[in-house]
Formats: C-alpha cells, sequence, structure tokens
C-alpha cells in the first residue's frame, strides 16, 4: 500500500531540480579570457574543467526503469524514490563543480588584483604563489562531506521535506557505479 506521499516526493524532486538547474545556469555562466601563456595555470584549467563536468552532468542518462505507473501508487512511489536519488546526485554533483568554479573565479579575481593588468614578474611571485597555495587549500576543503553538509544545510534552513533524500554513502555509491 502506498504511503500517502508520493505528492511530497514530487515536490522534493520540484525541489531540487530547480536547485540543480539554478546551479547549471551558474556554472554555464562561467567565463575567463587567459592569454596563451595563462592557459594552463591550475585556476583556468579548473573552471574549464568545471564548466565541462557541468555539461556532462546534463548528458548523463537516467538510469532508473520507467514506464507507464497504470495509476499503481506503490509502483509510482518507487519511481519518485529513483528520481530523488538521481536527482539528487546530479545536485551533488553540480554544487561540488559549483564550489570547485567558485574558488577558481577568486583565484582569478586575486591574480587580476595582483597583476593589475601587468604580466608577470618577479615582483609578483610571493603574491602569486600565495594565491595558488589558497587555490589549493580550499580546493582540498571541498570535500564530498563538505559539499552535502552544504546541501543539506541549505535545505534543512528552508524547511525541505528531506525524509528520503539519500545519504552521503548512497550518493558516493551511485556515482563510484556510473
Amino acid at each position: 500500500m502506498s504511503d500517502g506521499l508520493n505528492d511530497a516526493r514530487a515536490m522534493r524532486i520540484a525541489e531540487i531540480m530547480n536547485d540543480f538547474r539554478n546551479l547549471q545556469h551558474y556554472l554555464s555562466q562561467l567565463r575567463a579570457s587567459p592569454t596563451a601563456e595563462e592557459y594552463y595555470l591550475e585556476g583556468y584549467s579548473l573552471l574549464r574543467q568545471c564548466s565541462s563536468e557541468a555539461q556532462s552532468i546534463l548528458t548523463t542518462p537516467f538510469a532508473a526503469t520507467s514506464g507507464a505507473t497504470g495509476g499503481d501508487p506503490e509502483r509510482e512511489k518507487q519511481q519518485l524514490r529513483a528520481i530523488i536519488v538521481d536527482a539528487a546526485v546530479r545536485r551533488f554533483q553540480c554544487q561540488r563543480a559549483y564550489l570547485r568554479a567558485h574558488a577558481g573565479l577568486r583565484w582569478m579575481n586575486s591574480r587580476n588584483s595582483i597583476l593589475r593588468g601587468q604580466k608577470p614578474n618577479a615582483s609578483h611571485f610571493a603574491s602569486l604563489q600565495a594565491a595558488d597555495s589558497t587555490l589549493r587549500m580550499e580546493l582540498l576543503a571541498i570535500t564530498d562531506s563538505h559539499v552535502d553538509n552544504t546541501l543539506r544545510a541549505q535545505d534543512a534552513s528552508q524547511g525541505k521535506w528531506l525524509a528520503e533524500d539519500p545519504s552521503l554513502t548512497q550518493i558516493q555509491q551511485v556515482l563510484m557505479s556510473r
């Protein structure tokens, strides 16, 4: 027998997909125009990687079994649960890319602030190294646990229904199986 929560599940899917859409929009707006000499620097490579990850997430097919539910509430429940997991995994991936891209943008802005339109020279070396080091430290802090905590804290603060959201372990298992 159905538990009467299919409407809540459908609403949760809409919430997760809205977050996913917002993250995708942000990631699609990433713009950096490094010079040929800067193209392979860590921060610019990171921004390209995050943009590429966002596109890859969009092209990953939905793997759950689908089909007409025929009005069977129990079958709808299972299908909605599968969609919640898929949507949550995609949102998690986008959140991780977003946090990494944001670190890359801070690095880029820091670099631009240090150089002030000049070509890098010996007087910039220490400051540029510090910016690179800061980027690396920020990236190390963006663990799966951190990404999961940011999403759960945001959802909880907005009073969203989280009863059937997948755990971090479940998300990691799905990602490893892809």
